[in-house]
């Protein structure tokens, strides 16, 4: 992940009330039982599962799908979808506004997350990430060519690889320019010729009454804040997901201009876009 991203302004000071505290413990009590408790029949699940298919998981996504679900129900966050999931081989890109992006996205489509290699040791994200199959990179040249293996390995396995090419989240409200570098393994040989790209626009409408970014995700926020913010509403808000037509990788001369396309396609479908700021 490059410099986190900054609005400029600080977001607004989150101080509970009593009734903040009740919806905070009822909610996230539930679902850090659903959460852990699932990692647990997970990891179980997966000492039988890696012997018998190796990298293949073809029964822990559905765990980690159901988790996803059961969080926006838990939450009280209405969860919608439009567009059509592709069904070739490769992966997918989209805008980066929160934590919440990864429940979002895996809550309909089984997919596994490429993150940087600092979120392997961020507590209890971290051991979430490592359990569910997500790669880990590091903004190192000299790991280029291991990482591009490992991605070509994952993609012939059949994963859907997730990348969030702005290299940071936002306050939800804009797209901010993607990162070419990040496609340049797609362009290795035997990979371009088979991979296809699936662009998503993740939306986020905030709680009535509440500021427009109110799901965004920024600057120094504290993880812990933001949650039990998310939590506390009174009147959560939503999130959709939109599936724009995949293309193929092939069709495209270099990173560049499938970067531009992607990046625009994801731009088109945020429901009140504003300028993008890198």
């Amino acid at each position: 992940m490059s410099l986190t991203w900054d609005k400029g302004t600080p977001p607004p000071e989150f101080n509970p009330t009593a009734g903040d505290w009740l919806r905070i413990v009822a909610r996230g009590s539930v679902l850090a039982v659903v959460t852990f408790g699932c990692l647990a029949i997970l990891l179980l699940v997966r000492l039988i599962e890696r012997p018998l298919f190796g990298m293949k998981r073809p029964l822990t996504p559905y765990i980690t799908q159901f988790v996803c679900r059961s969080a926006f129900v838990i939450m009280g966050m209405r969860h919608t979808t439009r567009g059509e999931i592709m069904q070739e081989r490769g992966a997918i890109v989209a805008n980066h506004a929160s934590w919440l992006d990864i429940f979002a996205l895996n809550a309909r489509k089984r997919i596994y997350f490429v993150a940087k290699s600092e979120v392997a040791g961020w507590a209890g994200i971290g051991w979430l990430a490592r359990a569910t199959g997500t790669v880990f990179i590091r903004r190192d040249p000299r790991q280029a060519v291991t990482q591009k293996l490992l991605f070509a390995a994952r993609l012939r396995a059949g994963h859907k690889l997730l990348f969030f090419p702005e290299g940071t989240s936002s306050d939800s409200l804009r797209v901010l320019a993607f990162k070419p570098t990040l496609f340049a393994a797609f362009f290795e040989d035997g990979l371009r010729e088979i991979v296809h790209i699936q662009p998503v626009t993740v939306n986020y409408t905030a709680p009535e009454g509440e500021d427009a970014d109110f799901y965004g995700w920024w600057g120094d926020m504290g993880f812990a804040p933001h949650l039990l913010k998310t939590l506390a509403a009174r009147r959560p808000g939503a999130v959709e997901i939109v599936y724009h037509p995949a293309v193929a990788v092939a069709d495209f001369p270099d990173r560049k201009a499938l970067a531009g396309t992607m990046e625009e396609a994801v731009r088109g479908g945020l429901s009140a876009p504003t300028p993008d700021e890198a």
